[in-house]
């Protein structure tokens, strides 16, 4: 059974399986991280959903490249969460299968190329606490070994 963070499921609701992948990156103990604007302001981890005839990891290295600007390494995969939320910018109610990766960022080339976001370092510590949803927090815990 894959673990589920946020909101409860609502039975009168039916939900859109929208499949995603997202990374930790780390470069000492900093992590790369994404703060989107809209549409509610939070800090994510990069990432995002795999566009038809995308592979997890071409749709993981794309989403990262959009949000962040940089490209990437990855090492292996940490787990998988489920959470169930209205997307207002896709006007869906998703089920999200969120499939969370480990790499580090290589090299940056620019700015983000996706509007309303902006790459930044944050403390993992301060990640485990400040990420916009309860899935990646847990991630960046499970990570850091304050959690299972």
């Amino acid at each position: 059974m894959i673990r589920r963070f946020g909101e409860a499921v609502r039975a009168d609701q039916s939900y859109k399986l929208r499949q995603g992948a997202y990374a930790l990156l780390e470069r000492d103990g900093l992590l790369l991280v994404t703060h989107q604007q809209r549409p509610v302001p939070e800090y994510q981890l990069p990432g995002g959903g795999i566009d038809p005839g995308e592979s997890p990891l071409q749709a993981l290295h794309r989403e990262v490249f959009e949000e962040t600007g940089w490209k990437i390494e990855l090492r292996r995969r940490l787990g998988a969460f489920r959470r169930f939320t209205y997307m207002p910018e896709y006007d869906i109610w998703a089920e999200k299968l969120c499939t969370i990766y480990l790499g580090r960022p290589v090299r940056p080339y620019g700015p983000p190329s996706e509007p309303g976001h902006t790459a930044l370092w944050m403390p993992a510590g301060v990640a485990a606490r400040q990420l916009g949803n309860a899935g990646d927090r847990h991630a960046v815990r499970r990570w850091l070994g304050l959690a299972r």
